[in-house]
């Protein structure tokens, strides 16, 4: 059963081995999880952007004044020194996820990129043998047999 509309499927029968099947599972499960990794970084960059934002900001804060500090969904009032510190801490906290997240995309990247190699390996070496089958067919003809019979 196919999921494709009628249109759009490969009426040539190709078979797809299961190895090679698993491999284009895998490289696709690759491909969604780096997606996220990189919706994931794009919000923590964007966090981390409002944070040096907000380090700007509270250079030029007056020091007896409270600072409404977001932690979450909740604001705090905190005093000008706490609101740095927490801010530092922050950054860090940022700065590791965004670090890790990167870690976890070139990982990805480099999975799949492995997985490519090996799929157009294996496309290239059917290529060939089809070549080499249509060239020993062009010289002997049907003099040759060279389709296996089942048992």
């Amino acid at each position: 059963m196919s999921l494709l509309p009628p249109e759009d499927e490969d009426t040539d029968g190709v078979e797809v081995a299961w190895e090679d099947q698993q491999r284009i599972n895998s490289f696709s499960k690759l491909n969604n999880r780096l997606s996220d990794i990189q919706d994931q970084l794009k919000v923590k960059q964007e966090e981390k952007d409002y944070h040096d934002d907000l380090s700007t900001e509270l250079e030029l804060a007056d020091d007896d004044q409270p600072v409404l500090y977001k932690m979450g969904e909740a604001f705090f009032h905190l005093s000008l020194p706490a609101a740095k510190r927490q801010l530092r801490t922050d950054m860090k906290r940022y700065e590791a996820d965004i670090g890790g997240l990167l870690g976890k995309a070139q990982e990805c990247e480099k999975e799949m990129k492995g997985l490519k190699v090996l799929l157009y390996a294996l496309v290239a070496v059917q290529i060939m043998q089809m070549v080499a089958k249509t060239i020993r067919y062009a010289k002997f003809g049907k003099q040759i047999n060279l389709e296996s019979t089942p048992e």
